[in-house]
């Protein structure tokens, strides 16, 4: 693995990346190699809860399915929040019991989320994706024990580069989510910023992936 692509909603199917893509249980995609599954709060539909919780119990127990998630708490849409978080807590007692890592999104909820993770003692990596916070909120999730993973928020905004560099190696990740952009892109900006060369940066982000991923 030269390039592991932490987080993405497009199979590119390249033959030294790997890709972790999201799928969502009822639009479940077999031929896609590595993936994780998860109800995102977008996507919650009161009457499929259940249903959509046994797809993700049956698909965790697969070798092909490395996390739980995409799934979290977003404050800036409709779904009421104690409906999100019942939904979000059913997810992460099934990654506990499955010991798999959670792809988490997160909009402005991180207080919730690290009160969560504490009352339910939850064991396994967490991951907020796609993060573009400031230093105050990513030193707070790194001592909670999160880990951050980087992509289109550190290509369009410089004023990142400051909080990606404070972020120890042993705690991010790399992804595209849903950007043309390419995983190889976003490592070159990376090593920049991280002042490393690219062979540095695939042996930290591989390591992190053996970590979380208990490969």
């Amino acid at each position: 693995m030269e390039y592991f692509n932490f987080h993405t909603h497009q199979s590119k199917n390249q033959a030294n990346v790997l890709e972790l893509v999201n799928q969502y249980p009822n639009e479940f995609d077999a031929s896609i190699p590595f993936y994780s599954i998860g109800i995102h709060p977008w996507y919650i539909q009161e009457n499929s809860i259940d249903a959509d919780l046994k797809i993700i119990e049956e698909k965790l127990q697969t070798e092909n399915c490395l996390a739980i998630g995409e799934c979290g708490l977003d404050k800036r849409i409709e779904v009421p929040l104690e409906l999100q978080i019942s939904v979000f807590e059913k997810q992460l007692a099934l990654a506990e019991e499955f010991k798999k890592p959670v792809v988490i999104h997160c909009v402005a909820a991180f207080q919730e989320i690290i009160a969560i993770k504490k009352k339910l003692k939850i064991s396994v990596p967490m991951i907020m994706h796609g993060f573009s916070k400031n230093n105050q909120i990513a030193a707070q999730l790194i001592k909670e024990e999160f880990y951050l993973s980087f992509g289109k928020y550190l290509l369009k905004n410089p004023e990142l580069e400051t909080v990606f560099k404070s972020v120890p190696n042993d705690r991010f990740f790399l992804e595209t989510d849903t950007i043309e952009e390419t995983i190889e892109q976003v490592y070159d900006l990376a090593g920049k910023y991280k002042n490393i060369n690219l062979k540095e940066l695939e042996d930290i982000i591989s390591s992190n992936y053996r970590t979380v991923f208990n490969k």
